[in-house]
């Protein structure tokens, strides 16, 4: 197993700082750079890597500590350091912890996990060197198999940092999965489950009853032929091979939060004048009263939020596409992520929105209509999906079933209106009539559902609604 070890400090770890953390074993250790001096390496004799540590990243976005570690960090701005101790080596989780402990003690600030702060003592290890290539070349994964990376994963949030995202990059152009486990306490961030959610890619959770089980589908596990695969429950065929569901993941209590989501897609000209983000920006402010607080293309969000500089980014990166997560403020929970892609009909902006409401504070519906408008007048709206769902208001993804969201809206975008034969747009077989949005000479419009969270028969008026949409 790894253990992952994070200094949160005051002050950026200089080389020196660094270096002095990583030779706690000993004055005796040598260590070695990793993908172009982003990741330092301290490696046994063999050339495995004992920790792993990424570069320092500069933090700030208020409240990214307390949503992923559950830690009370230094004010902003603040540096995070993050290390990985490797299994198979007694010493390597203490000399983890002994390397955060002192870059925290050096450059003022805390460790993580708590734990981690009292361990200043000098970790006795021997035959340490250089490591050699391709030996640390994976640093991030516990386990290579010919169907599948396993990552080891101990936090209790697992959430979408860069060197996940390497390390399922790097499975991924090996035509591998990528399979992370977790003990049962642990939820993914938003942004992690979706990398998680394609086969043969898995979040699996260990316990105590069913030995391990996929913590978003519930399927109890086993590690079959080189990677964690579904046990067959009673009735499987190979026409219909259902799985074994886990206890623990049925156990579910309803405790009334809900999260409000919303999916839109955009196309943009590709001008000079384009300003990628602000119809993000527009909507969150729309239902929040406030922008973003910060956005970043990993977890921890690490920068203020800025639609000229994501912009600025996605320029940099064309033609390659660019990913980037959006997070709001502590009081007001709130994620998104957005994928910015160059084709031939233009720049497209692919957006999915997320915000948390408790059992006592109240879901903004009645400015739904207006955030629409808003989109598909200013911001070159196609498309826009609105669904409630009772799940938590934090947005972490627990290990547990969570129902799925119930539609309360959809939205077509002027351009796709037109292109729509005759009325069929606007008479359509639902009983509420569409909402015009914008100038009517060149109207969107908003379909109302009945979007009860308790009521999945919203989704059949749904599809109702897109079928006659596309004339079928």
């Amino acid at each position: 197993m790894t253990k992952d070890v994070i200094a949160l400090t005051t002050r950026m770890p200089d080389p020196w700082t660094v270096l002095v953390g990583l030779l706690s074993g000993g004055p005796d250790k040598l260590v070695d750079t990793h993908a172009d001096g982003a990741v330092v390496q301290l490696c046994d004799a063999e050339g495995r890597p004992l920790v792993s540590v990424e570069a320092p990243l500069l933090v700030q976005v208020a409240g990214e500590a307390e949503r992923l570690l559950g830690a009370t960090a230094p004010p902003v701005p603040f540096w995070w350091t993050e290390a990985r101790a490797t299994t198979g080596v007694a010493e390597a989780e203490r000399l983890a912890g002994t390397f955060a402990a002192r870059l925290a003690h050096l450059a003022g600030g805390s460790a993580w996990p708590p734990e981690a702060a009292r361990s200043l003592a000098v970790v006795p290890t021997e035959g340490v060197g250089v490591a050699p290539t391709p030996a640390a070349a994976v640093p991030a994964v516990d386990v290579l198999t010919e169907k599948v990376a396993v990552v080891i994963q101990d936090r209790p949030v697992v959430a979408l940092t860069a060197w996940l995202a390497e390390a399922f990059r790097a499975a991924a152009e090996s035509g591998l999965g990528l399979q992370v486990v977790t003990p049962p306490g642990t939820t993914l961030s938003p942004a992690a489950r979706h990398i998680l959610s394609t086969w043969p890619s898995r979040w699996i959770v260990q316990d105590g009853r069913d030995g391990y089980y996929d913590g978003l589908s519930g399927a109890v596990l086993r590690w079959q032929d080189g990677m964690f695969a579904p046990v067959p429950g009673p009735g499987a065929t190979a026409g219909d091979p259902r799985a074994l569901v886990a206890t623990t993941y049925q156990e579910t209590t309803d405790t009334a939060e809900r999260q409000l989501a919303l999916t839109f897609r955009s196309v943009h000209p590709a001008d000079d004048r384009l300003v990628l983000g602000s119809g993000l920006e527009a909507v969150w402010t729309e239902l929040t009263g406030a922008p973003p607080a910060g956005w970043g293309t990993a977890e921890p969000a690490n920068l203020p939020w800025s639609p000229r500089r994501l912009t600025d980014l996605a320029f940099e990166r064309a033609p390659e596409p660019t990913w980037t997560v959006v997070v709001g403020t502590p009081d007001r929970p709130g994620i998104a992520t957005v994928r910015v892609t160059r084709t031939t009909a233009g720049v497209e902006e692919e957006v999915t929105l997320a915000f948390g409401y408790g059992p006592d504070e109240e879901v903004p519906l009645d400015a739904l209509p207006r955030a629409a408008e808003v989109l598909a007048t200013r911001h070159r709206l196609q498309s826009l999906l609105v669904q409630l769902r009772k799940a938590r208001r934090d947005l972490a993804v627990p290990p547990r079933f969570e129902g799925p969201g119930v539609p309360l809206a959809f939205v077509l975008g002027a351009e796709e209106v037109r292109q729509i034969p005759g009325d069929r747009a606007r008479n359509t077989p639902l009983s509420a009539r569409p909402v015009t949005l914008g100038p009517r000479a060149r109207p969107a419009l908003y379909y109302p559902l009945p979007g009860d969270p308790s009521d999945l028969a919203g989704w059949s008026d749904f599809e109702r609604l897109v079928r006659h949409l596309k004339g079928a």
